[in-house]
C-alpha cells in the first residue's frame, strides 16, 4: 500500500497527550508530522485526553452556507426561508454529530450558534422570541 505523506499526520488521544514526541520517519526517509488537529472524512478530531471533536468548522460552513442564502433572498424571515435554511444549512452544522462525543458545552456551543441564526434572521436579541420561533418551527 503506498501512503500519501502529503495527507498524512500523528495525533496522540490519550493522558499524555501533550508529551512531546519523537519523530516518525517512513522507510523513504520522509518524516511524518505531528498535528494537535487533525480532519478525516469531515470531523475534525483535536488531541485531547479523550476523543474529542472540533465544532469551530462545522460553524464556520454552516454560517457561510446560511449568509450565502441570505445574500441571494434577503434577509426576510418567510417560512420558505426557512424550510431552505433548515434543508441545506443545517445538515452542514449537524453532520458527523453521531460519531462524536457530545459535552453540555458542546451542546450548548451548538444551541448559541442556532440561536445566534435566529436573532439575526427575525432581527431580534430577545431569547424568548427566538426559542418560540424554534418551537414551531423545528
Amino acid at each position: 500500500m503506498v501512503i500519501n505523506f502529503n495527507k498524512s499526520s500523528c495525533m496522540r488521544i490519550g493522558s499524555r497527550f501533550n508529551v512531546r514526541c519523537v519523530r516518525i520517519i517512513s522507510l523513504n526517509g520522509v518524516v511524518i508530522s505531528w498535528m494537535t488537529e487533525t480532519r478525516y472524512l469531515g470531523i475534525y478530531t483535536v488531541s485531547a485526553k479523550v476523543f474529542k471533536c472540533s465544532l469551530n468548522y462545522a460553524k464556520c460552513a454552516f454560517l457561510r452556507a446560511a449568509n450565502a442564502i441570505f445574500g441571494k433572498v434577503g434577509r426576510t424571515s418567510s417560512e420558505e426561508v426557512l424550510q431552505l435554511v433548515k434543508s441545506k444549512c443545517l445538515p452542514i452544522l449537524l453532520y458527523s454529530l453521531e460519531a462524536c462525543p457530545l459535552t453540555k458545552t458542546d451542546l450548548k456551543f451548538l444551541d448559541f450558534v442556532i440561536n445566534k441564526f435566529f436573532m439575526k434572521l427575525f432581527r431580534t436579541n430577545n431569547i424568548d422570541t427566538v426559542k418560540i420561533c424554534q418551537s414551531v418551527l423545528f
